[in-house]
């Protein structure tokens, strides 16, 4: 663990860039997962395969009646829909096409506008990526992704032309027009050309998916995506290809397992348990808590610094993604819409509207993983537990920050106590700055970020000191006014390249890290000169 003062050297690295390229990809899809679950649970009822649109289903779980339940099961619903025709349901519903072809990647469309210009880059790229789906016939989430960002950085570099230069008065005019011409340059210009060309790259990258599936090699997208989990760089492949696939073929066959690749929570889950049976000293007594907080709350960087503890772990990782893809790949288990958090109650959400025996494979696919990565990881954990008894686990702490060294900041959770030793001459910088604001950055600005600024708020509580205001949030959106931001180890970087002003608090995990109580204690002391 380390504390960096606001002017340390901003290194950078390809895998900073790559980091920050997810981030932002990720920052266009998270926001907006709800109206993915939505549009999921409308196409698992009213679709005509769905649970209202088509009788049948309801019908046979009658069971005992043959047709004549059907018939009932039918007049039931053609009385429910008021036509004397004796249409399905389903046709009455008209959401599910308008919400994919429209509305989600609008939704993304906006976000990526408003992310690059705030809300007048917004509105423009919902324009322009209007006249993009218009242009295609498919599902336009990959363009959305890109015409939204791109009008909104558009509007920016529009707007610096005239900036200052507009007469008293004459403010909102220009601006309300030029948004509007610009917004229809763009919408034609998506129309014409850039629809086209993102429905070849979408048709390519299906392709590519297609081919895999059928000659079986699908799988071995688990050699690349579980390490790009543990070194988080797979928030570029999962939100860039994964997602916008996975919702097309979920439009066209009702799931998709391109959702699974990375939000199984089966390896990390086996990873974890074998720390749980197998482990020793620090990481054995914190295993059982991450088991819970990564199968339930879907927080799955929780189970990376015990990989990272081990690197040959990456062997069970993979392992046990393989297992997880392969099942769902014989069977044919997919999710109806993505599962994030990637937990076991998000997965189920998003598998139960496929059908019960989807769910059951879904649910297969989740144990053979953890199976497998609990197996191989036992395998490697036996392996050196004796030098790890002998030792009390120092071995590993060496072997972690060296590690950590040659990766540029990768650190061990379960070995936090003992790195606390080692930096301890690194105590919290002091800052003249007042800490009033204190900020939890992560990629998304969700889940083990908001845990964190839980957890430092009931130490807040505790200590009995009011008036520091303790929140959460994405790396992008990180505006300049925190006075403290607390990352971990290995987005730091990043979080000061955002606001090199403020104080940064590196930590090796969000749950559990003795840096709050220092953090509390700057506060007390603070507050104590006020009084």
């Amino acid at each position: 663990m380390t504390t960096t003062s606001p002017t340390a050297k901003q290194p950078g690295s390809t895998r900073v860039a790559v980091q920050r390229f997810g981030t932002f990809l990720s920052g266009m899809i998270m926001p907006n997962i709800p109206a993915f679950i939505a549009w999921g649970f409308i196409t698992s009822f009213f679709i005509a395969v769905g649970w209202l649109g088509n009788w049948h289903p309801v019908a046979d779980m009658l069971g005992g009646f043959g047709d004549v339940s059907k018939v009932g099961w039918q007049h039931a619903m053609t009385a429910l829909a008021q036509d004397p025709d004796g249409k399905t349901f389903s046709q009455y519903v008209g959401l599910v096409g308008p919400m994919i072809t429209y509305l989600l990647p609008l939704l993304i469309a906006n976000t990526g506008g408003r992310m690059v210009y705030r809300e007048r880059g917004g509105v423009v790229a919902t324009i322009a990526t209007m006249g993009v789906i218009v242009g295609t016939t498919i599902p336009m989430f990959l363009g959305a992704m890109i015409m939204g960002p791109l009008a909104g950085w558009i509007t920016k570099q529009m707007d610096r032309l005239w900036e200052g230069r507009i007469r008293p008065g004459f403010e909102m005019l220009v601006n309300n027009f030029s948004a509007g011409i610009l917004g229809m340059i763009l919408a034609i210009a998506g129309f014409f050309g850039f629809g086209p060309v993102i429905s070849a790259i979408s048709a390519f990258l299906g392709t590519i998916v297609a081919w895999l599936v059928a000659n079986g090699l699908l799988p071995l997208l688990s050699i690349i995506v579980e390490p790009a989990k543990v070194l988080f760089l797979n928030n570029a492949i999962n939100h860039g290809v994964f997602t916008p696939l996975g919702i097309q073929q979920a439009s066209q066959v009702g799931k998709s397992i391109l959702f699974l690749i990375e939000a199984n929570p089966g390896p990390g889950l086996g990873i974890l348990l074998a720390f749980t049976f197998f482990g020793v000293g620090e990481a054995k007594a914190t295993a059982p808590g991450a088991v819970i907080i990564q199968f339930f709350g879907g927080i799955h960087e929780i189970y990376f610094p015990y990989v990272l503890m081990k690197p040959i772990l990456l062997v069970a990782a993979i392992a046990g993604g393989m297992t997880g893809v392969a099942t769902n790949a014989i069977f044919g288990g997919g999710l109806k819409f993505p599962a994030a958090p990637g937990s076991i109650i998000a997965v189920t959400l998003a598998a139960a509207p496929a059908g019960v025996g989807n769910l059951l494979v879904v649910y297969l696919s989740v144990v053979l993983a953890a199976t497998v990565s609990f197996l191989v990881s036992a395998v490697f954990l036996l392996r050196t537990r004796r030098r790890d008894l002998a030792t009390e686990g120092a071995g590993d702490l060496a072997a972690a920050i060296a590690q950590t060294e040659a990766n540029k900041g990768k650190e061990s959770a379960a070995l936090a106590g003992l790195r606390q030793q080692t930096a301890s001459a690194q105590s919290a910088v002091a800052t003249d700055r007042r800490i009033s604001t204190i900020v939890f950055a992560c990629d998304a600005g969700m889940g083990s970020s908001a845990m964190g600024a839980s957890v430092l708020r009931n130490k807040f509580k505790k200590a009995g000191i009011d008036g520091v205001d303790v929140t959460n949030k994405a790396i992008a959106n990180l505006d300049g006014t925190e006075d403290l931001i607390v990352t971990q180890q290995q987005l730091t970087d990043r979080a000061r390249a955002r606001n090199g002003e403020a104080m940064h608090v590196s930590v090796d995990n969000f749950m559990n890290s003795p840096r709050y109580d220092e953090v509390v204690e700057i506060v007390r002391k603070q507050h104590d000169g006020d009084a």
